[in-house]
């Protein structure tokens, strides 16, 4: 997967997570949690999505690195590179 592919994967797991939120001016760069309603449960789901999806391992002491777009994409692009697209 590149970074555009696990860009629209998280796009797809927030639009799962928080139907409500109008996530078509999404900010790359500022924190998930400034522009959108979500608790740490729902941050939660996201990680647990991922590793659902696509069977990695997020450590709790990672987790700050997911705190924006373009962070989680950095953080998942090299765990990702070799994963088929459609997986």
């Amino acid at each position: 997967m590149n970074s555009e592919q696990i860009r629209q994967v998280i796009m797809d797991i927030l639009e799962r997570i928080a139907p409500d939120e109008d996530l078509s001016d999404l900010d790359d760069s500022r924190p998930f949690r400034e522009q959108m309603e979500l608790d740490s449960m729902d941050f939660l789901d996201i990680v647990m999505e991922l590793r659902k999806m696509y069977r990695i391992q997020i450590p709790e002491e990672d987790y700050p690195n997911l705190n924006t777009m373009a962070g989680t994409v950095e953080y998942l692009l090299p765990k990702l590179k070799d994963v088929p697209v459609g997986t």
